[in-house]
């Protein structure tokens, strides 16, 4: 008897480009990574760590992923950054706006260091709100029918008893992704969001959440789905189904990924926290 010949992966952005910001780490990564495997033209890492960022590039391969040096807070910035791509690869059919920082304190109402909650909104609902903006300027300007996709956090549908400018800045974020969902509709731009819950990152290290188990005591008694833990990898799945066509008549919608959290338990900052990327 023959052997059954294999099924090959449908490769879900074949001759896309797309724009990652945050990709030099954690969720942003795994998403540049699983982009570039299903037939992105081009993956453009946006973030603010080069040493990291051209590492995980030239990992991926130089002919289809570059990095590019972006506080996407900057407008200028990330205006160039956008060009950029456009005028190195042709064209940008993808945002994947990620890059996002939590603060250095427990950050309570009643002790709130609005230093830290101005570097908080700075880079979580400014900077997100710039990339949609110069991201969306330009399909529209090319005629592209392009897909938008920001990072939110499970935070925006509960709350935490800590991380307060943290909460308010996704929630900012999911008021832009439904804003900008009724004003570049008309354009065939679709934009949403992408909110986990506790995944393993560089930022859940910075709220004490060393290592998978740490995740797994802290989430896994109020998650309703067992035998699974939440990946970074998880995470870039959903992400690659709202980029997709797989999800073209969706647009305004928060995908939350959470395996059923049915509660927020109180969250802890150990160290200080400033590092780019979620």
């Amino acid at each position: 008897m023959a052997d059954t010949p294999s099924i090959s992966l449908k490769k879900k952005l074949e001759g896309k480009v797309a724009i990652v910001t945050g990709g030099a780490s954690g969720i942003g990564e795994a998403t540049a990574r699983l982009f570039a495997e299903h037939g992105a033209r081009a993956v453009v890492i946006a973030d603010i760590q080069a040493e990291k960022g051209q590492s995980v590039a030239e990992s991926i391969g130089s002919q289809r992923c570059s990095y590019y040096q972006c506080d996407v807070a900057d407008e200028e910035q990330v205006k160039s950054m956008v060009e950029w791509t456009v005028k190195t690869y042709g064209g940008v059919d993808i945002l994947f706006s990620n890059a996002g920082i939590i603060g250095s304190s427990d950050q309570t109402i009643l002790d709130l260091d609005f230093s830290e909650y101005d570097t908080v909104m700075r880079v979580n609902a400014r900077g997100m709100a710039v990339c949609v903006k110069q991201a969306a300027r330009k399909m529209m300007e090319l005629g592209t029918k392009g897909a938008i996709v920001c990072t939110t956090s499970v935070l925006v549908v509960m709350a935490a008893q800590t991380l307060t400018d943290y909460t308010m800045s996704k929630h900012a974020v999911l008021g832009l992704v439904r804003a900008a969902s009724q004003q570049l509709g008309a354009h065939g731009i679709r934009i949403n969001c992408v909110s986990p819950s506790g995944v393993m990152t560089p930022m859940a290290k910075k709220i004490g959440l060393a290592t998978a188990g740490d995740l797994e005591n802290l989430f896994g008694p109020l998650t309703s789905l067992k035998g699974v833990a939440l990946t970074a990898e998880h995470v870039a799945e959903a992400l690659l189904f709202l980029a997709s066509d797989d999800s073209a008549f969706i647009t305004g919608h928060n995908l939350v990924v959470d395996g059923g959290l049915i509660s927020m338990p109180f969250l802890k900052s150990e160290e200080n926290h400033h590092e780019n990327n979620y």
